[in-house]
């Protein structure tokens, strides 16, 4: 992947491109990245104030809450500069035009404007756009390079387009680096041969909050955003992004989604998300809904050693099409998933849930869910170790038997129906292979 430096057409950096892919797979699917999630490491990203430096006070606009700075006319030669003295100054608050289209035409190393490697800060307003000419040649809009710290408010990203074995077609973090995107937009970029069709996280910290990703495609993973590193979004959107694997979001490293949307996306694996092994973190207060994959997870597959929590999530009306797996395909690790309600998902076996790993359901619903064979509600494989706490599993459907829980012989399933579990009203059975369970 390119990360220090990045260029469309040439780059050296490039020429092991798959090989390197196929190394961050392996690397997450055992568990590499070693990461765990502290409150220490979501750490909150500051630019300093109009290029006078890293240790002065931010003045805010009390109006639209953000820093004061440098004013930049709607001229994109003029931000292209002032980006530029920000970088050599140690850093700069840059505010740019109401109503403007900062329209880039030219290829500056592989982004339309110069990469940051210092904190910078760019205020938007309405209507304030950084796009891509459809005219100019393939670029993303931005990068971020080592010791880089972008904040964007208030702007929209669009328009970028990689071609290649290149990540990013809106934004990309390098190691090092890091970017809070804040009222924002990052719609329609592409990467037509890479990773990431939104924003790419290559080792670097991101955070997006009170924004908006949506139609943004990539060929390979990530189509909202890849990300080895650290992540953090909070009151987002993620909406109809594409990608063959994880259409929203394909993740390793630390992980934290509150208060967020994520809907109607496509992959052909993981149609909302796609964790890579050694994710560590939580999903709280969030919809995963109407999402689609012909493959496993119609809204998250998880693979690999993990460790994640799933707090008041709502995981709704996803599909798993053709030969596809389940809502939820939980492929190794431990997952934890309480006070939340999973229904109306379909796939084949499993509507709701496929578990091969270490599930726990903790005052959890589990209804309206279909398989167009066994295991309407869940479908806990020979591997699978599968516990229900305080948790209701009703009315599901399978096209064979297991409407309420198929248990594979090999897997182990505990009701605890001491705490309150129960197992009613699915068809044409309530379980297969389960002890306690009333059939």
């Amino acid at each position: 992947m390119n990360h220090q430096r990045h260029t469309t057409r040439s780059n050296p950096e490039h020429r092991n491109g798959g090989q390197a892919r196929s190394r961050w797979w392996a690397a997450g699917l055992a568990g590499a990245t070693g990461l765990a999630l502290t409150a220490a490491a979501v750490t909150t990203l500051t630019a300093a104030p109009g290029g006078e430096g890293v240790g002065h006070a931010a003045v805010v606009d009390d109006q639209l809450g953000q820093p004061k700075g440098t004013r930049v006319p709607c001229d994109t030669s003029r931000l292209i500069a002032e980006i530029t003295r920000a970088n050599a100054r140690g850093g700069a608050v840059l505010d740019l035009a109401e109503g403007c289209t900062y329209l880039l035409t030219a290829d500056l190393d592989g982004a339309g404007l110069p990469a940051i490697t210092t904190p910078i800060t760019l205020n938007g307003g309405k209507n304030t756009t950084l796009k891509r000419s459809a005219a100019a040649d393939d670029f993303r809009i931005l990068t971020v390079n080592a010791n880089g710290r972008l904040t964007l408010n208030h702007l929209t990203v669009t328009g970028g387009r990689l071609s290649g074995d290149n990540d990013g077609g809106g934004i990309l973090i390098n190691p090092g680096g890091g970017a809070t995107v804040r009222k924002s937009k990052i719609v329609e970029n592409v990467s037509s041969g890479g990773d990431a069709g939104g924003i790419a996280n290559i080792g670097g910290v991101l955070h997006i909050e009170h924004s908006d990703l949506s139609r943004n495609a990539a060929a390979n993973i990530g189509g909202g955003i890849f990300s080895i590193g650290t992540l953090a979004i909070d009151k987002s959107r993620l909406d109809a992004n594409t990608a063959l694997t994880g259409g929203a979001l394909t993740i390793s490293g630390q992980l934290t989604v509150t208060r967020s949307e994520l809907v109607g996306h496509q992959a052909s694996e993981g149609g909302a998300i796609f964790l890579l092994g050694g994710v560590t973190g939580t999903i709280a207060d969030t919809r995963i809904e109407e999402n689609t994959t012909t493959g496993f997870g119609g809204s998250a597959v998880a693979g690999g050693p993990l460790q994640l929590t799933m707090s008041r999530v709502t995981i709704a009306a996803n599909t798993a099409a053709g030969t596809g797996q389940s809502a939820i395909f939980l492929q190794g690790g431990a997952l934890l998933v309480e006070d939340s309600v999973i229904k109306d998902n379909v796939g084949v076996n499993g509507g709701g849930i496929h578990n091969l790993g270490t599930l726990t359901l903790l005052r959890t619903k589990v209804t309206g869910n279909q398989a167009t064979e066994s295991g309407g509600g869940i479908f806990n494989g020979s591997v699978g170790a599968l516990t229900l706490l305080r948790t209701k599993v009703v009315e599901n459907v399978a096209g064979t038997d297991g409407g309420g829980i198929f248990n594979e012989i090999g897997g182990t399933v505990d009701l605890s129906s001491a705490t309150g579990t129960t197992v009613v009203k699915n068809r044409p059975d309530n379980c297969v292979n389960v002890p306690t369970c009333q059939g």
